[in-house]
């Protein structure tokens, strides 16, 4: 017994307890393209919300299928923002924490509004780049 299981006893499948679907995917279809054929149908993929079977699914059919793999797209730019953002925060409660370990009290309420500022637009930049804000 080693990792808690008895000697000789049979180990129950992996996809033992997965839902299975009646019209399951059986056939494999390989297609070949160049490095920049590849990018572009990544590209589109990626803005469509799909991954690439998927997407080349919904291109031919018309339908991606039931089990499609749904994907928000990605704002690189805003992103990054959200990272500009989030570095706004932690120096805002860096100086808040120093001022409290130094005088005992905490800084003045302009801060704390600031601190309070960054996060809602943290929040709002990270909405908009997952596709759920305006």
């Amino acid at each position: 017994m080693v990792d808690g299981t008895v000697a000789g006893a049979k180990r129950p499948a992996p996809w033992r307890g997965r839902k299975r679907v009646k019209d399951a995917r059986g056939k494999f279809v390989a297609v070949r393209c160049t490095d920049e054929e590849y990018a572009a149908i990544l590209g589109r993929a990626s803005e469509a919300g799909l991954k690439i079977g998927s997407f080349l699914r919904s291109l031919a059919l018309g339908d991606p299928g039931p089990r499609a793999a749904r994907r928000p797209p990605i704002e690189r730019q805003e992103l990054a923002r959200l990272l500009g953002e989030l570095g706004k925060i932690g120096s805002n409660v860096n100086q808040l924490a120093r001022g409290f370990n130094r005088d005992g009290i905490l800084p003045g309420f302009p801060e704390i509004l600031a601190a309070q500022r960054d996060i809602r637009d943290m929040r709002t930049a990270l909405m908009k780049a997952l596709g759920r804000g305006d």
